[in-house]
């Protein structure tokens, strides 16, 4: 059995006013506020040692927003945390590893924020985890192209040839392959010949992963000092309470986070 040590954690009984019931499925500052306190209280246990990972719940952003915090989720705040660790949110289910060069960005800021320096970067960060987090030996990446058809030569759009290419290059000994057309790739299922796939951005990532495995999947965070894992979905407000909800993915995310704990052990050991 992995050591894991639950250490008590003194909680702060809420005082008895409407302002703190607990109402399901309603967002409120309080709600945010409590989450991301329990996010932090948990790095801090994972940083000191008394935890060896930590699997997080899925949060609302506009709670967290109204209880003042500007980050746009928690893998920003755990990276803040972790003292700005250069971090890659990758999803995983099984054999299906895929990451993502942008993460919670608005869409018209993908296109600028896709440069050749931030896909060799995240390109060997995926590579580094899929080694020492997953164990696999020797990596093969697949790397999907941001236009349409992946640019079709040119025709819409020269990022492939401009940008992504020479990215691969960058990151060599890093084994890399494409890069293909993201909904051929997905639709012939090419992406169980590789060991990860990174996509350019959060919906060409997310949204075929989430199509294939939804109620499995999860979301791990490469890069950092801890081992921190989610599941694939979010709040899901609107079943709040009314026992509809699956445990799969919660499930998943607390065994992946046992598994990369030991795979790190190893390493160090």
């Amino acid at each position: 059995m992995l050591g894991v040590r639950f250490p008590e954690v003194e909680i702060d009984e809420p005082e008895d006013s409407p302002e703190h019931e607990v109402r399901y499925g309603t967002i409120t500052a309080t709600g945010g506020d409590l989450a991301m306190k329990a996010v932090a209280r948990a790095v801090a246990l994972c940083r000191s040692g008394e935890c060896a990972a930590m699997a997080t719940a899925p949060i609302s952003k506009e709670a967290i927003g109204m209880a003042g915090y500007t980050v746009p989720g928690h893998t920003e705040f755990l990276s803040e945390l972790c003292g700005g660790a250069d971090h890659l949110m990758m999803m995983v289910a099984g054999g299906l590893r895929v990451g993502v060069v942008t993460g919670h960005i608005p869409l018209a800021q993908v296109s600028a924020s896709v440069t050749t320096e931030a896909v060799a970067r995240v390109l060997r960060r995926m590579n580094e985890s899929l080694i020492s987090d997953f164990g696999v030996e020797d990596p093969q990446i697949a790397v999907l192209g941001l236009n349409p058809h992946a640019g079709d030569g040119g025709v819409l759009g020269e990022e492939e040839s401009t940008v992504i290419r020479p990215a691969m290059k960058a990151a060599l000994p890093v084994r890399t392959f494409g890069p293909f057309p993201a909904d051929g790739f997905f639709a012939e299922r090419m992406f169980e010949r590789f060991d990860g796939v990174l996509a350019m951005y959060h919906d060409q990532g997310l949204i075929p992963f989430k199509t294939l495995a939804f109620d499995t999947g999860i979301n791990f965070t490469a890069g950092l000092p801890i081992v921190r894992t989610s599941p694939d979905h979010g709040t899901a407000f609107g079943i709040a309470g009314t026992r509809q909800a699956r445990p799969e993915s919660m499930a998943n995310a607390i065994l992946v986070a046992v598994d990369v704990a030991r795979a790190r052990g190893r390493r160090a050991a």
